[in-house]
């Protein structure tokens, strides 16, 4: 801006969005008048060096009132001009500048999966020294637009919120998925670290906000089906009871499709049931859950109470001298005798060793094997019931 010759110097009304604005002629008439916007101040320049500053309002560019104006006499002109760079420098908050870009490739200290992080969001800054601005970032160029200076603050930017994420995901403090139930601590920790580099270039971020870490699109989706597929298998007991499921289910469908497909999953569901089944009596098949999903509110999953044994059933009136008798029987024989070796039984009348299939004991004649007198079932030696119809081996005299 100029009016009559000069006389006028002011940042013209299309910088007013601008940082740092340049005025384009060296040359400064004496004893015109620079205005500067409340919100800026009027930096000069010479050879690389700043020689003063003026804040907001009219000045008259006369060396008796602004002294630091004599070091910039242009002797060529009779004295009647300064030779300087004059910036006109923003000194308001600049709000509303977005950044974003790739964090970093970290591992999920969850899973184990390396996943890549991403963050968006938006700042303000503004600018609390502008002679450091000049000399230590722009420099003297002509600083037409923002990009210079933003650009720089946002990689500064990036770097501390990389430092401050990746920390306390390592750390295991931070869950990956669920990342933005700590933003505001983000904020707060990457606005101080900015700020203490942006101190030597006369910058200060004042705001960050709206900011969102993400995870690329594909990894997001994996760590999501694992989440999921976690939670189901706690639902189902176990991983195993997960799989068999899917099998049946996938089975069910090739059915309903006409059965294409579905012969090796019936097969694969049949072999887990046959594994469980062929178990020894009385014990269920131990299948650890798996560990929790992962992520922020997942929570430790289903896990079926445990089962009280059930207790025992007391024998009928009629029976229960007899049962008692035996089992204190049994209990003594158990203490006394060692348990018979290898390929060898025990004959339940005289405790003698008698060789596995043997049919009668060699020491007392007790036949080895006995049966139901009401079905004829096969009994073992030290069978006090029939297994088959539960009639008692040994009935009460009646």
């Amino acid at each position: 801006m100029a009016i009559l010759g000069r006389e006028f110097i002011a940042a013209p009304d299309s910088s007013k969005r601008q940082i740092v604005y340049k005025w384009p002629d060296q040359n400064i008439r004496k004893f015109s008048r620079c205005i500067v916007q409340p919100d800026a101040v009027a930096v000069f320049t010479s050879q690389g060096q700043v020689m003063g500053t003026l804040l907001g309002g009219q000045h008259q560019l006369d060396a008796k009132l602004l002294p630091f104006l004599g070091m910039f006499v242009d002797w060529a002109t009779d004295s009647r001009a300064f030779k300087a760079e004059l910036y006109f420098v923003g000194i308001r908050d600049f709000p509303g500048i977005r950044f974003g870009g790739r964090l970093d490739e970290v591992q999920d200290p969850q899973t184990g999966l390396i996943v890549t992080l991403r963050t968006f969001g938006e700042y303000a800054l503004r600018v609390v020294d502008a002679p450091k601005l000049i000399l230590n970032l722009t420099g003297t160029v002509d600083v037409t637009n923002n990009d210079a200076i933003t650009g720089w603050v946002t990689q500064q930017l990036l770097k501390v919120t990389r430092s401050v994420v990746t920390t306390q995901l390592m750390a295991g403090a931070w869950p990956i998925l669920g990342l933005s139930m700590h933003n505001l601590e983000i904020e707060i920790a990457a606005t101080q670290a900015a700020n203490q580099e942006l101190a030597e270039y006369g910058i200060s971020i004042t705001k960050l906000g709206n900011l969102d870490i993400n995870l690329d699109e594909d990894d997001n989706a994996r760590l999501k089906k694992l989440a999921g597929d976690t939670a189901y298998s706690r639902l189902a007991g176990g991983f195993l009871q997960a799989a068999q499921a899917e099998a049946l289910q996938g089975a069910g469908e090739g059915l309903a499709k006409g059965g294409e497909g579905s012969a090796g999953l019936l097969f694969a569901a049949g072999l887990g049931m046959a594994n469980q089944v062929t178990q020894a009596p009385g014990q269920a098949p131990y299948n650890p859950p798996p560990p929790g999903p992962g992520f922020a509110g997942g929570g430790p999953g289903f896990t079926p109470a445990p089962q009280a044994p059930a207790p025992p059933q007391a024998p009928p009136p009629d029976q229960a001298p007899t049962q008692a008798a035996s089992q204190a029987a049994s209990q003594a024989t158990t203490q006394v005798q060692p348990p018979a070796p290898a390929g060898m039984t025990e004959c339940a009348d005289c405790h003698s060793q008698v060789p596995a299939g043997g049919k009668f004991c060699p020491e007392c004649g007790q036949p080895m094997q006995k049966h139901c007198t009401n079905c004829n079932a096969s009994l073992s030696p030290t069978a006090r019931f029939c297994a088959e119809c539960g009639t008692p081996v040994n009935p009460p005299a009646s």
